[in-house]
């Protein structure tokens, strides 16, 4: 296990550029940085987690990676579900910065468990020129079980970001995939509130034999379409989703116990909704602040991991 010292000849991050170049919402950034071109090396990321059952634990089987993306090993925190390999996805890069091409591939062989998060939230640095592009692949297998729960998502004012994540899922595996939005540094500046330029968020799951699942994609423009507005987060800040890929019978369990409410005056409103195919559900919070969103994500990630593995999630670290 380490860091790879041959990459495949088709590099992972080249995927983001074709996409960066295709995508239709990113038409007018396609200028060039002023100080790094973009894609240069330093702005080329790559992270592979390759994730295998052996005997009775979860190993980190396959790592590769590329600054400015790199973990380091897994660690088993969970007494009361001590095969489960929990891997910290790392940043040496602080930001993300105009003109980055980062690729993340996630897998899980049969009946491997794991939860991959980040040390911290992702802040997506200013840009005056070009964009931004995360590519993410996870694939489960047979069995697996995914907890994909990074840190909020942080776009500063001016910021261009595209986040494409394709999943493929075997029937009997489980993913809970969360992501949290917040609006910006709010308490920071005042233009600094959805002041992004632009944010684009898509997901997509299938089966291994193609058969397609969903497709859902976020494109938000603050200054072409208020966000302010009803139906889209009215006198809400933050925006949690999380998408939970599990057969239908647990899936059924779990939604006969979530609730759903619209609560002006704590600033909370949440839910949620069956995914069709049988997929699973989808899971979405708004809140004026990052805690009530993060708190309501706990919340359904406990009833989900109940269900599925008859454990609770361990109390939260004192810095979560």
């Amino acid at each position: 296990m380490g860091a790879a010292e041959h990459l495949p000849s088709t590099a992972p991050w080249a995927l983001a550029e074709a996409l960066g170049r295709a995508a239709v919402e990113l038409a007018a950034f396609q200028d060039e940085p002023a100080q790094m071109a973009s894609g240069a090396v330093g702005k080329t990321g790559f992270l592979k987690l390759g994730f295998e059952r052996r005997e009775d634990w979860t190993v980190l089987a396959d790592l590769q990676c590329r600054a400015p993306c790199m973990a380091q090993r897994a660690l088993y925190p969970e007494p009361t579900l001590p095969d489960l390999a929990w891997l910290f996805m790392i940043s040496t890069a602080g930001c993300v910065l105009q003109g980055d091409r980062l690729a993340l591939e996630v897998t899980l062989a049969p009946g491997a468990r794991a939860h991959v998060t980040t040390q911290s939230a992702t802040k997506v640095h200013t840009m005056d020129a070009n964009y931004a592009v995360q590519t993410q692949s996870i694939v489960l297998a047979d069995g697996a079980y995914l907890e994909f729960m990074p840190e909020p998502l942080i776009p500063h004012r001016g910021a261009r970001y595209l986040v494409d994540t394709r999943i493929s899922i075997a029937p009997t595996a489980t993913l809970l995939y969360s992501e949290i939005l917040q609006p910006g540094r709010k308490h920071h500046h005042p233009d600094e509130c959805f002041g992004a330029t632009l944010l684009s968020l898509a997901v997509g799951a299938q089966r291994p034999d193609g058969q397609a699942l969903f497709t859902e994609k976020l494109v938000i423009e603050p200054a072409r379409r208020a966000m302010r507005q009803t139906g889209v987060m009215g006198d809400f800040d933050v925006f949690g989703n999380v998408v939970l890929l599990t057969p239908k019978e647990a899936a059924d369990r779990i939604h006969a116990r979530i609730e759903a409410d619209v609560d002006h005056a704590n600033g909370l409103a949440f839910g949620a909704c069956r995914l069709p195919n049988d997929a699973g559900l989808v899971f979405k919070v708004l809140g004026r602040e990052t805690a009530q969103v993060k708190a309501k994500v706990r919340e359904f990630w406990g009833i989900a991991r109940q269900e599925i593995t008859g454990t609770e999630p361990s109390p939260s670290f004192f810095w979560r």
